[in-house]
């Protein structure tokens, strides 16, 4: 009877400590904040403006870590990302990822690619790679990757890796948003793929993040006139010439 009693008590006890942490961790997401930007892209001089503002990375780095745990929590698993090849193209074309996660490259065309960087964030070569297979890099530290196809050169990608889950991308319309901060101060990153690096790094800043805070206001990007990203294939050469389609070998 007595051991019975004591299981009881110490089911209640779990039971009260349960809810209580419940408890917290609603009152924890209650007071994350969900972020809107806008994103509007000034075109080189003489040009018409874009009517496409997709593509604008925008993250934010927390200034204060949190002290460390005694006995921290297990670290949940990193997210993947995945970058199909499909049609002779990277699909999506840019994505992000948070340092420290994995990047799938499904060959979902019917020939042979051959997956490289040598670019900031992370250098690689997946070698030749046959349809229906796929290859996987981790990616372990911040930067920009620039990603390309030894065979063909028209294919190329961008993976932004970033130390932070507070990230988004832009939409056609030029939206941004954020969900899930938690109050406090980040420094405001901005990345696009036609500005010049001088360019983003004036829009860099440090905000403060409240619960009655929800905007970023507008964030004005400006496209450098003709920035081209031009590349040579992974053994520093040009690309060959495409063979004609009547010779005996056609390349893919």
């Amino acid at each position: 009877m007595r051991r019975s009693s004591h299981l009881r008590t110490q089911y209640w006890k779990a039971a009260v400590l349960f809810l209580l942490l419940l408890g917290y961790g609603a009152a924890a997401r209650a007071q994350q904040v969900t972020l809107s930007a806008r994103v509007e892209l000034l075109p080189p001089s003489g040009q018409p403006k874009p009517t496409d503002a997709s593509g604008v990375v925008v993250w934010l780095d927390p200034l204060a870590r949190p002290a460390p745990l005694d006995d921290p929590p297990a670290a949940p698993p990193w997210r993947s990302g995945r970058l199909v090849q499909k049609h002779k193209a990277f699909i999506p074309h840019i994505i992000v990822v948070q340092a420290g996660s994995s990047v799938d490259f499904p060959n979902d065309d019917p020939f042979f690619h051959n997956v490289f960087s040598l670019f900031e964030g992370k250098r690689f070569d997946l070698g030749l790679y046959e349809a229906g297979s796929s290859r996987a890099v981790k990616f372990d530290r911040p930067g920009i990757c620039y990603i390309f196809c030894n065979i063909h050169p028209q294919m190329s990608a961008v993976i932004v890796v970033v130390q932070t889950p507070h990230w988004a991308i832009s939409d056609r319309s030029g939206t941004v948003t954020i969900p899930d901060v938690p109050p406090g101060r980040y420094m405001l990153h901005v990345w696009h793929e036609r500005s010049l690096p001088e360019t983003l790094n004036g829009l860099t800043r440090e905000v403060s993040v409240t619960e009655s805070s929800h905007s970023l206001g507008t964030l004005r990007v400006r496209e450098a006139p003709g920035l081209n990203l031009a590349h040579k294939n992974k053994y520093g050469r040009d690309y060959d010439a495409p063979t004609p389609p009547n010779s005996v070998y056609q390349q893919p």
